[in-house]
């Protein structure tokens, strides 16, 4: 990708974050009493989502009574609409090579004491072998923006050989991409090497806050990342996922552009992002604001802050990383998360390197360092289906094709049966005993909830997958 290309390009209107808007809104909104943070509660259980106006009571609203209640509230409209399902994936840092100066980010330019490295086709190879021997199915590859070392070809190239990568009858069955925004011709290009997700984060879209966290490199400029979108959808991809790094500005403020955000999507093209990553900052080699973060998000606002979003946008899934904790990990899986990272190393080489912690060369620390093992077996402790479903990618149901589905409940009607076919086969290629028995119990007790047309043929296929079968799924 060559940044000059930006300047060429037609120009995307960016006025749907208003940020006049916003603020009238928030004063409106504030100090909200306690029968209209009620009523709001009570609308979003019609899972229909909320307004920007609705969502800014939410926000506001600051009282122990009144947060147990949208606890309560957004746990029930996660578990209605998603199960007990938790999907999982890793990341996989192809290049940390980066000619942007973001100041919450060891990648950054101007850090000259991180170590630079880009994998070449080989060891992108067995970096995926090593993430199929753990038992990974979908990946999310993750690159630097720099107009030599991450070109198109090279992109095409990295995910060739992870498609290419086995391990026995195993395989990478899903690609995601995190990269810089593109054109509408790159983006077309992305979509023939067989992607899934594209994902890109504003990181903030306060528009002055911007400006200073970004000071050079082509992600300084605001409206080229923020409607990187529109043209990826032009470009043939409907799968898209945003997402806001929390402690730049204002969380409050955030969350109201993130809808504002969701809204143009919805409203341009029909269908808005199939997934909202909410990442904290976290300490990071020579990253100012990553060390000293603007607007500290603290463990409680977090949660606040996921129930908001899930009751919001109920049908968009929502995304957290290995940055929290385990602990914090545990609580807001159950109050909106659909999907999560596990066994993650955020630098290229991470997985031969098999170290948690180092700061030369990870883009960010984590704080959730257990094996994939070790995770799954808690989800299953916990009364949750472990899940590496791709089953939606493969038969095309993606964009608005999903959407339909998702919002009568339809999709559960799949993603449930293909859920424990992901986890048997896991249970039987890969797991340690104490998982398998975990494992075991869950597939037990959730095959009772299979839609009973499909009940007998998903007891078939586990069936199969026990005496060797792969990839099998509704």
């Amino acid at each position: 990708m060559k940044s000059a290309t930006i300047t060429q390009q037609p120009r995307i209107d960016d006025s749907f974050i208003d940020e006049a808007k916003i603020d009238g809104i928030l004063a409106r909104a504030s100090n909200p009493d306690k029968e209209h943070v009620l009523e709001v509660i009570e609308k979003a259980k019609e899972m229909k989502g909320l307004s920007m106006e609705e969502t800014a009571v939410l926000l506001q609203a600051r009282d122990p009574e009144l947060d147990e209640i949208l606890f309560k509230t957004a746990r029930s409209v996660k578990e209605h609409i998603y199960g007990k399902r938790l999907v999982l994936f890793a990341p996989l840092y192809i290049s940390n090579y980066c000619i942007n100066n973001c100041r919450y980010c060891a990648f950054r330019k101007d850090n000259t004491e991180l170590t630079r490295r880009a994998l070449n086709r080989d060891e992108v190879r067995e970096e995926t072998e090593i993430l199929l021997q753990e038992g990974h199915k979908r990946l999310l590859l993750v690159f630097g923006e720099h107009p030599q070392k991450s070109t198109m070809e090279y992109i095409g190239e990295s995910i060739e050989s992870v498609y290419a990568a086995r391990d026995g009858e195993s395989c990478i069955r899903r690609v995601n991409v995190n990269a810089a925004p593109m054109t509408v011709d790159e983006f077309r290009e992305l979509k023939s090497f067989g992607i899934g997700t594209f994902q890109s984060f504003q990181e903030t879209y306060h528009r002055e806050t911007y400006k200073v966290m970004h000071p050079s490199g082509p992600k300084s400029d605001y409206n080229w990342r923020v409607t990187a979108m529109d043209r990826a959808f032009e470009g043939g991809i409907d799968d898209m996922g945003i997402g806001l790094l929390f402690g730049l500005y204002d969380i409050r403020w955030e969350v109201l552009a993130l809808l504002a955000h969701c809204h143009h999507l919805e409203e341009r093209l029909g269908v808005g992002p199939h997934t909202i990553s909410v990442p904290r900052l976290e300490p990071a080699l020579n990253a100012p604001a990553a060390n000293n973060p603007p607007y500290l998000v603290d463990d409680e606002t977090f949660k606040r802050v996921v129930a908001i979003i899930r009751l919001a946008v109920p049908y968009t899934g929502m995304i957290l990383t290995t940055r929290e904790t385990a602990e914090t990990r545990n609580e807001v899986f159950r109050l909106g998360v659909s999907q999560i990272s596990a066994g993650s190393r955020t630098y290229p080489g991470a997985y031969k390197e098999h170290k948690e912690h180092l700061p030369k060369v990870e883009q960010f620390t984590i704080h959730d360092t257990r094996p994939l093992d070790e995770i799954i077996g808690e989800l299953c402790a916990d009364g949750f289906v472990p899940s590496f479903c791709t089953a939606c990618y493969r038969l095309g149901r993606t964009g608005h094709d999903f959407m339909s589905l998702a919002k009568p409940g339809e999709i559960q009607n799949f993603c449930l049966p293909n859920a424990l076919l992901t986890l048997r086969e896991y249970l039987v290629d890969y797991a340690s005993p104490r998982t398998r028995e975990l494992g075991e119990k869950v597939i037990k007790e959730k095959l009772r909830d299979v839609n009973k047309r499909l009940q007998a043929k998903a007891e078939g296929r586990l069936a199969r997958i026990e005496n060797g079968e792969h990839d099998l799924y509704f």
